[in-house]
């Protein structure tokens, strides 16, 4: 096999407003549960503090939310009682997504932003 010349062998590390923007991403991605913070964190941890610190907090806030998000979306078909479900769905994305925004703003800012109920699960 051929190697390719001119081909890094690792990542370059992100520029200061590459690190940045990455880390406001991990945050707005919120919105769409926990497969975008989780996503940075895999592809950018290495290459930017930055966005380790902000991807990895980001990941550690939607990934329980995710997780209980869907749990009540199959408990939403339940007869007479799955509405419940629903709305408590509804209202973790909801909690989810705002503050996935008030985070990115911060990151966007160059400030570290910490939730306020976070469970850290990934350190």
């Amino acid at each position: 096999m051929a190697h390719l010349e001119g081909s890094p062998a690792a990542a370059q590390p992100l520029t200061p407003s590459e690190d940045r923007r990455w880390a406001t991403l991990a945050h707005f991605g919120g919105v769409m549960g926990c497969i975008p913070s989780l996503t940075i964190y895999l592809v950018f941890r290495d290459r930017g503090p930055f966005t380790a610190q902000e991807s990895k907090e980001a990941l550690n806030h939607t990934l329980p939310l995710t997780v209980i998000m869907l749990t009540c979306y199959v408990l939403a078909l339940l007869p007479a009682i799955g509405w419940i479900f629903g709305i408590a769905a509804v209202f973790l994305w909801v909690v989810m997504t705002l503050s996935g925004l008030i985070a990115g703003i911060e990151c966007n800012k160059g400030r570290p932003y910490r939730y306020w109920m976070n469970l850290r699960l990934i350190h």
